[in-house]
């Protein structure tokens, strides 16, 4: 989608920290993070909500939870434990209009959600 935020991130036509890049997703830091740890993994082509998946897109799934636990260890925080989300439409607080997962940790997030 030409007007996307995270598809102009991806297509480089925004400048942003990429933190992982590959054929499916990629990840960058939340610009309002609500713990020291909080990513996006976000698919590379655009996906508004999971309503819309195909059986095959499912394997994007796979790849981004896949990077999520990857990014985890290397920020450190796969031992102490973190949360993955994704919000879905308005209710959930979704603020972008494209699909993506939250990777969610360094502290203590009992109090959270």
């Amino acid at each position: 989608m030409d007007d996307c935020l995270f598809c102009k991130i991806y297509r480089g036509e925004i400048p942003s920290e990429i933190l992982h890049k590959d054929d499916h997703c990629f990840a960058i830091k939340d610009i309002n993070p609500v713990s020291p740890v909080h990513l996006l993994i976000i698919p590379g082509v655009h996906v508004t909500y999971l309503q819309s998946f195909e059986v095959e897109d499912f394997r994007i799934l796979n790849s981004m939870y896949k990077v999520a636990t990857e990014l985890a260890v290397r920020e450190g925080i796969s031992e102490s434990g973190y949360r993955l989300v994704i919000n879905q439409k308005r209710d959930s607080g979704q603020q972008v209009p494209h699909l993506h997962l939250h990777l969610i940790g360094g502290h203590n997030l009992a109090g959270i959600g």
